[in-house]
């Protein structure tokens, strides 16, 4: 009896099954994002094609040139979706897949100025938002008082770290010696009568940049990481000369070293994204022009550049091969950050000849946030919001990169009591 029962049971549940299947784990699916001009001709509306009708949303407009738009389903696929065409009033859109839903950052022309309104459209289970033509005043005013959205609030935090390290694995043999990460010295680039470089159209200085995203990083260390010592090369606009820059690392006894740039590109408004750097050899052109750019900061100071030969290069190289290996592991650890966590063009881990990594006792990284030439990246790396991703994601490898360091320490230390 109990097993014609159970059997009555699954039959019945695979015949709701085919009469309503939409009901039971439906999947929705974002088939496209279009762009259109009002039908009034006073705007535009972003529309967003779904299959089914999202759990709810969320929208955000913290500043004039950036909406934010968050949909919560759990079900949703926006895998395949179709992207809009280019349109007056839209410059770019970012996209943010994440365990909650989908996110977009809707990045408007800098001289366009609209109010935004987002709702469910009344005849279909589309997403729409209504961007109205306004003046500059009227949206700094519905501006006002809005947060950004963090996408990486969205994400998937870690809880364990499941790393293994072989017998071979020499990416810690600097800091296995009983050496720990307690001390990182930030680096903020430039500074003082050294403004670095600058999108003189939009008024954006490098040294600015760099000093605010230095800051928000040792922020979320001593907030997140209290028994580390943060040291800052400066933590003011001064100019600090780059030969005292290693020194001041050095006094301060540092385990690690990350100095924050932002480069650029003369006549080219289009390249962007992050770069990571360690002291080497120069392999490509983007990575020279860089060395250049950074190292011709000496100039200000006393001495002018340091001119690092390939076979200098070379020699240190191969004498500090315990630190080179740490910090293209960190180095490694803030790309990847960069690429997935902060959803940023990350444009990989790259060798020069630095002067500001020149001969430090410690392992050290050069970070290029994006390109102060590409006006959407200026906008971005000088926002709040931007900001706040890019010291978040830096932060986040240095977390990682000690609690790896650390569990190698306690791996050796198991083995060595073997």
């Amino acid at each position: 009896m109990e097993r014609i029962l159970i059997l009555t049971m699954a039959l019945l549940c695979n015949a709701l099954l085919l009469l309503n299947p939409a009901n039971i784990f439906a999947q929705t699916d974002l088939e496209r994002v279009s762009v259109t001009e009002r039908s009034d001709g006073n705007g535009h509306v972003i529309r967003f094609h779904l299959t089914q009708e999202a759990d709810s949303f969320r929208v955000a407009h913290p500043e004039p040139d950036l909406i934010q738009l968050m949909i919560y389903s759990d079900q949703l696929n926006p895998d395949e979706f179709i992207r809009p065409a280019e349109s007056e009033a839209v410059k770019n859109i970012e996209y943010h897949n994440n365990r909650m839903g989908f996110g977009v950052d809707i990045i408007l022309n800098r001289d366009h100025f609209y109010k935004s309104v987002a709702y469910p459209d009344r005849n279909s289970s589309h997403l729409l938002i209504a961007l109205e033509r306004s003046t500059e005043a009227e949206v700094k005013k519905q501006n006002t008082g809005q947060n950004f959205i963090y996408w990486f609030d969205y994400q998937q935090h870690e809880t364990t770290f499941e790393l293994s390290f072989s017998d071979g694995d020499d990416a810690f043999m600097q800091l296995r010696n009983g050496q720990g990460v307690n001390v990182i010295v930030l680096d903020a680039g430039h500074g003082g009568r050294d403004p670095g470089a600058l999108n003189r159209q939009l008024g954006i200085r490098e040294k600015d940049i760099t000093l605010a995203v230095a800051l928000k990083v040792g922020e979320y260390i001593n907030t997140y990481m209290p028994e580390v010592e943060v040291v800052y090369t400066r933590d003011d606009d001064t100019f600090i000369d780059l030969k005292d820059r290693g020194p001041i690392a050095s006094r301060a006894n540092g385990d690690l070293f990350v100095s924050i740039h932002a480069n650029s590109v003369n006549n080219n408004t289009t390249a962007h994204g992050a770069e990571v750097y360690i002291l080497g050899m120069a392999r490509t052109a983007s990575a020279l022009g860089s060395m250049k750019r950074e190292n011709s900061a000496a100039n200000l100071g006393s001495g002018g550049p340091l001119q690092l030969t390939e076979e200098e290069l070379l020699i240190y190289e191969l004498a500090n091969a315990g630190n080179m290996a740490v910090s293209e592991r960190l180095a490694s650890m803030i790309e990847d950050q960069f690429r997935t966590r902060a959803q940023r063009r990350s444009r990989g881990v790259k060798q020069a000849g630095f002067q500001v990594l020149w001969d430090l006792p410690m392992p050290a990284v050069l970070i290029e946030l994006g390109f102060i030439s590409n006006p959407n990246e200026a906008r971005y790396m000088t926002s709040e919001y931007g900001q706040s991703i890019l010291a978040s994601a830096i932060f986040r490898a240095i977390r990682d990169f000690k609690l790896e360091h650390d569990r190698s320490i306690r791996t050796t230390s198991t083995a060595s009591n073997e």
